[in-house]
């Protein structure tokens, strides 16, 4: 990619790391000084232009009490999600079943407790997300994990692994699955949903998909929503995302829950309002801006990222591993062949002034693996790679 080309655009107007270091999120301010960070899964971009706008102009109207207290329409952002849904990825859900909540974590924790009882068993592949294992637990759900296998040509999902963990737990009730996934970056294909989907009907599961990264599908992969599987499949099926990854809004906090079971829904709608609170307006202005008027801005994205992944897998430090992520912008690094401990993450803080995602935190299969972000400006990436290959060599050299 001619990143001088680029640079015209307002995307690619790349803040440097000192400009980064000034911000106030999460990202940036826990790293130390000097440190790159490139850990949680924030890019380094600045808001699209159409998103800003939006909610400028929200600001200069009213700000009161919204009018879409009753969702069962489908609120505000029930048609934007479903036309984005058609127009992106082939798939007509109904726009009346999108309830709204401030975050995909916050959505999974009302859809368990509106849809399972204490103790019932949620099957979820490993590694994952630490937040999902941290709500299912919390809300009293046992989360019932299924290790992804690795082989020569990536990263795999078989279903006999996720039978035999349904089988020997009992009281299995939910299938939670993600896909794209994070933080390997695979994308499934049609015949593993299917299989999926033929366990789910005959295990009698509901299954919630969290689909947050599916608009950051790289090329020739593409994203098949879950529930346009069949109609059957789409009555027991959850949809959860939001603009968080894709157009950097985790901030913002505003999240869709597509219910396709009625039941479910009708018991969502019942806790609704105060017990779970609501969205903002200005929230709700940002992701519909998105929805509707960014993708511009997101083909823009997919570019830098199509080129940061090729410098990344061109540049690793000899001796760490990464399957192409076929997804998003994260990188799963297998650094267990440089000795580094079960927790590399420590290594590269210290010796390499990068602060990357600890593997661990997704639990037991990410021993010996960090999770690398970039989604950053090829320039800060170049310098992520160059101090990791310094401080690998000189940890050879030791």
């Amino acid at each position: 990619m001619d990143t001088r080309r680029g640079a015209a655009l307002p995307l690619t107007a790349f803040p440097d790391a000192a400009d980064l270091r000034r911000r106030d999120g999460e990202k940036w301010a826990v790293a130390r000084q000097g440190m790159l960070a490139s850990w949680v899964a924030d890019m380094d971009f600045p808001v699209a232009d159409v998103i800003r706008e939006a909610v400028l102009r929200r600001t200069r109207g009213d700000l009161g009490y919204p009018v879409w207290f009753d969702e069962s329409r489908g609120g505000p952002l029930g048609e934007a999600f479903a036309d984005r849904m058609l127009r992106r990825h082939g798939h007509a859900p109904d726009p009346t079943h999108v309830r709204l909540f401030t975050d995909v974590n916050q959505a999974l924790l009302a859809m368990l407790r509106s849809a399972t009882d204490p103790g019932d068993g949620v099957l979820l592949h490993t590694p994952a997300c630490p937040p999902f294992v941290d709500v299912i637990a919390r809300v009293g759900r046992r989360p019932l994990t299924v290790p992804v296998h690795e082989s020569e040509h990536g990263w795999e999902f078989p279903l006999a692994p996720m039978k035999e963990a349904a089988d020997a737990e009992g009281r299995t009730r939910v299938l939670f699955l993600v896909n794209p996934h994070n933080p390997t970056g695979r994308v499934l294909r049609r015949a593993e949903l299917e299989e999926l989907a033929a366990f789910a009907l005959e295990r009698d599961l509901l299954v919630v998909s969290d689909e947050v990264h599916a608009d950051l599908v790289h090329a020739p992969h593409r994203h098949i929503p879950f529930a346009s599987l069949g109609p059957d499949v789409a009555a027991r099926t959850i949809t959860l995302t939001s603009g968080s990854k894709a157009f950097n809004l985790a901030g913002v906090r505003c999240a869709v829950a597509h219910i396709g079971p009625r039941a479910v829904r009708d018991a969502v709608d019942a806790q609704q309002g105060l017990l779970y609170g609501q969205v903002s307006v200005l929230a709700v202005e940002a992701l519909k801006a998105a929805w509707t008027a960014g993708d511009d801005w997101l083909d823009q994205v997919l570019q830098v990222l199509a080129h940061n992944r090729g410098r990344l897998l061109e540049s690793l430090p000899r001796g760490v591993r990464c399957h192409t992520p076929e997804a998003t912008f994260l990188a799963w690094l297998d650094c267990r062949a440089l000795g580094l401990g079960d927790d590399p993450m420590r290594f590269f803080r210290d010796e390499a002034g990068v602060l990357l995602f600890s593997g661990p935190s997704f639990g037991p299969e990410g021993e010996g693996f960090v999770r690398l972000n970039f989604g950053t400006s090829p320039r800060i990436l170049e310098e992520i790679l160059e101090r990791m290959d310094s401080a690998v060599r000189g940890h050879r050299n030791t």
